[in-house]
């Protein structure tokens, strides 16, 4: 039996080589910053405060490999981040799909380093996708079919940098140039509404406990899609009383009405808890589902 599990572990580190920590931001360029020496924290398997922006890579085998890649956002209410749950679990998945990930530590809202906090994630993010564009080649993946995926408060963030053109970076050089709109996106339970149907932890640490009304019209992501809105999987729990489902519906309204292409899946099942190991063998098929959605769309 031993035997079989070490081999089995070297057969997956053959696989699967050890990720690379990849630091974003170009030494002593990034914004909105206070200029704190901050360390980084972990509480219960979640990081809670981090030093610098971390962008973590997992590639598939050269000969696997295929053009797509994908920005992981995890989880976490905007105060802390599922990193491994929810980022490098989910990267390992897609690398039996042959699809580079990419799990990215981004600053949280709540960090008494950041000047403005709503926009300290964003900024992270769009750099996530520049990097990755400007890299491509490096990584042998295409700088056109760079998408993303967020669970939860990261699928607020994932919509925000689907939908907010403004490059918020400053990112001088041909830095400047690279497009920070993905190619496509993936959201899973995603917080979207900061108003009547919002997770009220997500909109306190994103916006404060006193935000405005305009500020949280702002910041509910279906009041910000276009027609220019990339293609978009939405996959939610029904009974999900965490963050409530209504959140994908009002998401995927908007993107019927501005004919934006993309999914709406959702389980009767799964609560908040839709991901890698999941309850029933009904909502395991998102996985499935997701798959397929990235095959469809890769061919056409």
């Amino acid at each position: 039996m031993k035997k079989s599990v070490f081999i089995l572990i070297i057969f997956l580190s053959a696989q699967f080589p050890a990720q690379e920590k990849i630091m974003v931001w170009p030494k002593g360029q990034m914004p909105n910053s206070k200029g704190l020496q901050l360390k980084t924290e972990e509480k219960d398997g979640r990081i809670v405060q981090i030093k610098q922006t971390e962008l973590f890579a997992f590639l598939p085998p050269k000969e696997d490999r295929k053009q797509m890649s994908v920005i992981i956002i995890p989880g976490g209410g905007y105060y802390k981040l599922t990193y491994d749950l929810n980022g490098f679990q989910i990267a390992k998945w897609f690398n039996t799909l042959g699809i580079s990930a990419f799990v990215l530590n981004y600053r949280l809202p709540i960090s008494p380093d950041v000047k403005q906090r709503e926009l300290a994630p964003l900024q992270d993010i769009q750099a996530a996708v520049k990097y990755l564009r400007k890299n491509a080649e490096q990584y042998g993946i295409s700088p056109d079919q760079v998408g993303v995926i967020g669970t939860s408060a990261g699928g607020h963030l994932a919509a925000m940098v689907s939908n907010i053109p403004t490059d918020y970076t400053e990112l001088k050089g041909d830095w400047a140039t690279i497009p920070t709109i993905p190619n496509f996106a993936i959201l899973v339970s995603p917080v979207i509404d900061m108003g009547e149907f919002a997770h009220v932890g997500s909109r306190n640490s994103l916006l404060g406990e006193n935000a405005s009304a305009e500020k949280i019209k702002e910041y509910s992501m279906q009041n910000r899609v276009t027609e220019k809105t990339p293609p978009t999987l939405l996959v939610h729990a029904q009974n999900d009383k965490t963050v409530p489902v209504m959140n994908s519906i009002l998401y995927y309204q908007a993107m019927t009405k501005n004919k934006v292409k993309g999914a709406l899946f959702i389980f009767p099942e799964g609560e908040h808890k839709i991901g890698i190991m999941n309850k029933t063998e009904l909502t395991d098929n998102w996985k499935t589902l997701c798959s397929d959605w990235l095959k469809n769309m890769s061919n056409k």
